[in-house]
């Protein structure tokens, strides 16, 4: 009898081993269009990656337009992702019942909708309703497009085809500062939303096109719907608890939450922040809990938590969150600074984030060639090494007057290291899990990786918070009456003070203090790489160590 929790050894891929044929079974012939499927389906995913941070660069004008704080400006950016990662897990299982391309149609219609909404808001309120729209889009289109890969593409070529995926998932990111930047210096900042209309209605006619139907034959009975609920509301309290804490408070209440009109008020003078956090981490539980008895009944599960005893599973997925948390809050503190304090357009800020771009495209296309001579687990390494070398620098150099070009310098040292953990943090992370579950481990992933992209930005955005407040008691003069403007702003009042030609004094002072949160921001990011790199050099030991599949 075979054991139920197969370990590998080395760093087999487990989506090849899924596709090899019964014994006695001739294997299908392949698609003749897969190719031309696999661009289409490159370029949905880069569609959903590069609104993640496309925003980036544009958010000091879009902060300015709307008269954003800083709290508003952190759900611009993290509501997106919370959606994304809170639906991943439910919209694969829902795809693998009605159909992957039936969804991804879907999906990428309620993006294209969402996309028109964005670029029509005129506030906050409907500007960060419709980025959870495109979350929603987003979740239907990223694990419709992953399976579709997975079951058009066998053998030899479906390693090329996830090395395209891996390649377009690191480049996609970095580019869209790039993006973002020169489409709001050339027309404005609605068309950061605009531009995805082209590309999603090509995307649509190439899905009909070229794009073979897939789902897997029914599994284990019900849908879990509850799971999805709670893993949901499990997520959204514990971001809503860290994003709002620069506004109401981490402990102590410094204002009422306000919904809909309605101001509400936590017990004895307690700010709604850790209560907010603590029902995250009693509904996670409660999650954990419920997935274990559905298991246990024999029905349908959102999550299978026996793959988290395979230790390189479980610290790679731990690797791929705090390693997101770190990349994405460095894409939201960096643009602010050099759009408000080096007063650096947004075409010339996307530019100086091109650095990473550059990097990140370069290595994650020679990262497979590395990979092959010291393996994927150590080119995770040496990237994330690469990473954190980069941000630590940055933390350290910062200045008011840093030299542009020494900080791109140290962008493509971090582009390289992005590219190469990136390409090779999935396969890694996947090699162990029995080919039966590849699916839910490539779900399971993403989905960590998306809440790191969440949590990231909200803890950016807090450090920054608390980094500049710590800083306000050295302004002097009249820098003192703008202070707390500087954080509710999130640094867009340096730029209108520059316009009104405020005394050099007043805007040196406050260009101070907003690099110090700054640098206290990147070295929060530097802090969760190094957490990344802990958990990789676990899941490297663990690989090696790993037992071949044993019968019992």
């Amino acid at each position: 009898m075979t054991n139920s929790r197969p370990h590998r050894r080395g760093a087999t891929d487990p989506a090849a081993a899924a596709s090899r044929p019964a014994a006695g079974t001739p294997a299908p012939a392949p698609d003749p269009r897969r190719w031309k499927a696999l661009g289409v389906l490159a370029a949905g995913l880069a569609l959903i990656v590069i609104d993640g941070s496309i925003v980036a660069v544009s958010l000091p004008t879009i902060i300015t337009d709307l008269s954003l704080d800083l709290t508003s400006a952190q759900w611009v950016t993290t509501s997106y992702a919370v959606v994304l990662s809170a639906l991943l897990l439910i919209s694969g299982r829902l795809g693998d019942r009605v159909g992957r391309r039936r969804l991804l149609l879907v999906g990428v219609t309620i993006f294209l909708v969402a996309s028109v909404l964005a670029a029509l808001a005129s506030g906050a309120g409907t500007l960060i309703a419709a980025r959870l729209l495109q979350g929603v889009g987003g979740a239907l289109i990223l694990p419709s497009t992953l399976s579709s890969v997975n079951a058009t593409f066998r053998g030899r070529e479906r390693a090329a085809a996830f090395g395209v995926w891996g390649a377009v998932m690191a480049g996609a990111a970095a580019l869209g500062p790039l993006l973002g930047g020169w489409l709001t210096s050339s027309f404005s900042w609605p068309w950061i939303f605009l531009v995805n209309l082209p590309v999603g209605l090509a995307v649509l006619v190439g899905t009909v096109r070229w794009v073979a139907e897939s789902r897997e034959e029914a599994g284990a009975r019900g849908v879990d719907v509850l799971g999805a609920v709670l893993s949901a509301l499990a997520l959204g309290s514990l971001v809503v608890g860290i994003v709002e804490a620069t506004t109401l408070g981490w402990w102590q209440e410094q204002a009422p939450l306000t919904l809909g009109g309605a101001e509400l008020h936590g017990p004895a003078g307690l700010s709604l922040s850790p209560f907010f956090l603590l029902a995250g981490v009693i509904l996670l539980g409660a999650f954990v809990l419920w997935e274990r008895h559905r298991a246990s009944s024999g029905r349908a599960v959102l999550l299978d938590l026996d793959l988290f005893r395979l230790p390189a599973f479980a610290w790679g997925n731990l690797t791929a969150g705090t390693v997101a948390i770190g990349e994405f809050g460095l894409l939201f503190v960096l643009p602010l600074y050099l759009v408000d304090v080096r007063a650096l357009g947004t075409l010339e800020a996307g530019l100086v984030l091109a650095a990473m771009a550059g990097g990140a495209f370069l290595s994650g296309m020679l990262a497979r060639h590395l990979a092959a001579a010291i393996g994927a687990p150590g080119t995770v390494l040496v990237g994330l090494g690469m990473e954190i070398l980069g941000v630590g620098a940055l933390s350290v150099v910062l200045r008011p007057t840093t030299p542009v070009l020494l900080i791109v310098g140290i962008l493509v040292i971090y582009g390289l290291g992005l590219g190469l953990a990136s390409a090779q943090l999935t396969s890694t992370v996947l090699a162990p899990v029995p080919a039966g579950q590849s699916g839910q481990g490539s779900a399971t992933q993403s989905t960590v990786r998306q809440l790191g992209t969440a949590l990231g930005t909200a803890v950016a955005g807090a450090m920054l918070a608390v980094g500049l407040t710590a800083r306000l008691d050295t302004l002097s003069g009249q820098a003192t009456q703008f202070g707390r403007t500087l954080t509710d702003s999130a640094g867009s009042i340096l730029p209108q003070l520059r316009a009104q030609q405020a005394p050099s004094g007043t805007l040196d002072q406050l260009s101070t203090v907003f690099t110090e949160g700054t640098r206290i921001a990147m070295a929060g990011s530097a802090g969760f790489l190094l957490l990344g790199l802990v958990g990789a050099i676990v899941v490297s030991r663990a690989t090696r160590v790993a037992p071949a599949p044993r019968s019992s």
